[in-house]
C-alpha cells in the first residue's frame, strides 16, 4: 500500500553527536572528567562528524538520496554558554541551518533539547531544581526567534531517558535495568515541555516531544508487571502529549518482562552492536501504545539499529515500516518516518555503534553514503515499500 500523501521521509541527528567541539556542554565536561561524580567515558566526542561546518553537505546528501525531511537539534550549550549570555553568532548559525534546509527543499524539524545541557546548568541548577523550568523556557523563547518558517518543533528529546539513565549517570541506555523515572525530574520536564509548547504555538509552530517507547512485552502471566514497569518509564510521558500538536515515537528494541522485572536478552537472539535485541516490531508497538494513550498525530522521529551489516539495517527498516503500514491500515495517524541516524555518530561515550545511513572518514570527514540511504530514498520516492 502507498503511504499517505504528504507523508514525510527523512533522517535525524543530534547536535552533540555530530557537530563536534561542543565545549561548553555538560557532556563535554563529562567526557573529560570535569563533571563532579562522573568518570571519563571511553571516548570523547572531539570533532565528532564536523557537521557544525558540514551541515550543508549532510542536507544535500539527504536530499539527493530522495528524502525530504531533516530533524536536527539546536545546542543550548552553544546558544547560552554562560548563564544569561546568549550568543548571537550561534543563534545565526541555527538560523542558517533552517534556511539551508528550506533552500534545498527540505522540511526542517528542530529539536530544542537533545540530552545535553550547558555545563553551568548541570553544575549550578540541574533538572532536579525547580528553577530549571524557567531557565529552559527562557532559552526556548530566544531560540524560537531564529526558526523562521520551520513549523515543526520538538521540545525535548526522550524526556523519559532524561528522567532515568541520563539523570546523573553517563550509562548508555540498554533496555534492561532502566530504573524508574525520577519523580522530581519528571515533574520539571513535564512543566518545561508544557511551557515550551505554549511558546512555540505563540510563534505559529506545531510542537510536541519525542518519547523513547520501550516495548515492554510480558512473559505469560506478567501483563500487570509489564504495565507497572512501563508507567514511570514511558506512559507518563505519552500521556503528557494529549494536548500537543503531535508526538514523536522513537523505537529500537523491546524489553521482556517476567519474574523480577526486565529480563536479559535470551541466549541465541540476534543482537545489535549496542547489545539490544534485533526486533523491528518495536516501532509498531510504540506507535500503537501512543495512539491508545493520547490519540495525537505521530511522527516516527527515530528508528534504526547499530550494525556493521548494512543489509541487516535495510531488513530491519523494512520490517519497521511494515509495522507503520499496519498501523496506518488501522486508521492510526502516522505522518512521517525519520531514520536514526543520517550519519554514524557519537553514541554517548563511543563511536563504535554505527547507526548511520552514511559513514564518514575520521581524517577528511568525507561522507560515504551506504546502500541503506539509497534504499530508503527509493522508498520515499515511491512513497511505498
Amino acid at each position: 500500500m502507498p503511504f499517505p500523501e504528504g507523508f514525510l521521509w527523512g533522517a535525524s541527528t543530534a547536535a552533540h553527536q555530530v557537530e563536534g567541539n561542543n565545549t561548553t556542554s555538560d557532556w563535554w565536561a563529562r567526557e573529560h572528567g570535569r563533571l563532579e561524580g562522573e568518570a571519563p567515558v571511553e571516548q570523547p566526542s572531539g570533532d565528532a562528524a564536523d557537521s557544525y561546518h558540514r551541515y550543508p553537505d549532510d542536507m544535500r546528501m539527504l536530499r539527493d538520496a530522495g528524502l525530504d525531511t531533516y530533524r536536527f537539534s539546536m545546542e543550548w550549550a552553544r546558544i547560552e554558554p554562560e548563564q544569561g549570555h546568549f550568543s548571537r553568532a550561534q543563534l545565526e548559525h541555527y538560523r542558517r541551518m533552517v534556511g539551508t534546509a528550506r533552500e534545498l527543499g527540505l522540511t526542517p524539524m528542530v529539536t530544542m533539547h537533545h540530552f545535553t545541557n550547558p555545563a553551568w546548568f548541570a553544575r549550578e541548577i540541574g533538572w532536579s531544581d525547580p528553577r530549571s523550568v524557567d531557565y529552559f523556557a527562557r532559552y526556548v523563547q530566544i531560540a524560537l526567534r531564529v526558526l523562521g518558517d520551520a513549523d515543526l518543533v520538538c521540545t525535548i528529546n526522550e524526556p523519559n531517558m532524561l528522567a532515568t539513565i541520563f539523570a546523573g549517570s553517563n550509562r548508555e541506555w540498554s533496555g534492561v535495568g532502566i530504573p524508574p523515572g525520577d519523580e522530581t525530574i519528571t515533574e520539571h520536564l513535564l512543566s518545561s515541555h508544557q511551557l515550551a509548547v505554549a511558546l512555540a504555538r505563540s510563534e505559529g509552530k506545531k510542537a510536541g516531544w519525542s518519547v523513547a517507547t520501550l516495548a515492554a512485552m510480558p512473559e505469560p502471566g506478567f501483563d500487570q508487571a509489564a504495565d507497572e514497569w512501563s508507567r514511570s518509564r514511558e506512559d507518563v510521558f505519552l500521556d503528557a502529549a494529549r494536548s500537543d500538536d503531535w508526538i514523536g515515537i522513537q523505537a529500537y528494541s523491546r524489553v521482556r518482562i517476567g519474574e523480577g522485572g526486565a529480563l536479559e536478552v535470551p541466549d541465541g537472539a540476534e543482537t545489535t552492536l549496542t547489545g539490544w535485541e534485533y526486533f523491528p516490531g518495536a516501532l509498531e508497538h510504540g506507535i500503537r501504545r501512543s495512539w491508545e494513550r493520547n490519540g495525537r498525530p505521530i511522527f516516527v522521529t527515530e528508528n534504526g539499529i547499530a550494525t556493521a551489516d548494512d543489509e541487516r539495517r535495510i531488513a530491519y527498516t523494512r520490517g519497521a515500516l511494515e509495522g507503520v503500514e499496519s498501523a496506518l491500515r488501522d486508521g492510526i495517524d502516522v505522518r512521517g518516518y525519520l531514520h536514526w541516524s543520517l550519519l554514524d555518530n557519537y553514541e554517548w561515550g563511543t563511536f563504535a555503534p554505527t547507526f548511520g545511513l552514511a559513514s564518514w572518514d575520521p581524517v577528511t570527514f568525507e561522507r560515504r553514503p551506504k546502500r541503506s540511504l539509497g534504499w530508503l530514498g527509493e522508498v520515499a520516492r515511491r512513497n511505498a515499500l
